[in-house]
């Protein structure tokens, strides 16, 4: 979770002549799969794609990663740019210290599929991984939970028989090096 203060402001209004003042606000964020699937269900795309978001969507997605109650919209209008960036941040932490070396993929290549929230929803339950607590989770941590999962459920790597044999010398001559016999 991020929290981000937001400094209250006084505008006039020049219609009404009126000077509105906003008060102190704390946001409390939460970047999840369940603020990804209120994302989606609003823009009918999906958040992961490499397309770039418009200034309205990057903001309404602060919007759907809120936590925080009964916040008055005009509060989003009043984030600082050090603030989004701070968001940006806390959007693209790892959160966690597990990393992957891509090539030991297959086919050494990303899987072109668009990721969508059904898409992990279908993940988490096909790895029964469950919804509570783990939606709420920073969404790349669940990612790589589910990519962790789907790399311990891969079956064992064959070896070629060339490999095996190999394999297997090497094997007798070190048990033999180590009974201090020799060939």
């Amino acid at each position: 979770m991020l929290t981000i203060k937001i400094k209250g402001n006084e505008t006039y209004n020049p219609k009404t002549r009126e000077f509105l003042k906003s008060k102190d606000t704390t946001l409390v964020l939460e970047h999840s799969l369940v603020s990804m699937s209120k994302w989606e269900a609003k823009w009918h795309r999906p958040f992961l794609s490499k397309d770039p978001k418009t200034n309205e969507q990057s903001l309404d997605y602060i919007k759907c990663m809120t936590i925080t109650q009964n916040v008055d919209e005009s509060v989003y209008s009043l984030l600082t740019k050090d603030q989004i960036i701070k968001i940006n941040e806390y959007i693209q932490d790892p959160m966690t210290a597990t990393w992957f070396n891509d090539k030991e993929t297959k086919s050494g290549k990303r899987s072109s599929e668009m990721i969508t929230s059904e898409l992990i929803y279908y993940w988490m339950v096909a790895m029964q991984i469950p919804f509570k607590p783990c939606e709420k989770w920073h969404l790349n941590r669940l990612l790589t939970l589910i990519r962790i999962c789907n790399i311990k459920n891969q079956p064992e790597k064959k070896y070629s028989k060339k490999e095996t044999m190999s394999k297997n010398a090497a094997l007798n001559a070190a048990r033999k090096k180590k009974l201090g016999t020799s060939g």
